[in-house]
């Protein structure tokens, strides 16, 4: 699992094998979503708490465009960077 971040609990990961449109994973106990990058928002099907989805939007609002230059980093099968924890 190619995890990209870490912060307050909330585990943020991208996958190699996933599909567009560019999106990223979080994970907090035992709820999970997927948010798209454009537009900083959460995808359907989301179970995170609502307290670690405002972080998680915080978060990729602040690193956006390294988001998105790990998704391009995915679609080249190249080795992902870590990306800042939210503060």
């Amino acid at each position: 699992m190619p995890e990209v971040s870490r912060f307050f609990g909330i585990v943020i990961t991208m996958y190699y094998d996933d599909h567009p449109p560019p999106h990223f994973h979080a994970r907090y106990g035992t709820g999970h979503g997927r948010f798209n990058i454009a537009s900083c928002s959460i995808l359907p099907g989301s179970t995170l708490p609502p307290g670690a989805r405002r972080l998680v939007l915080e978060w990729a609002r602040l690193h956006r465009a390294e988001l998105m230059a790990n998704w391009q980093r995915l679609e080249q099968d190249l080795e992902l960077e870590r990306i800042d924890p939210l503060e």
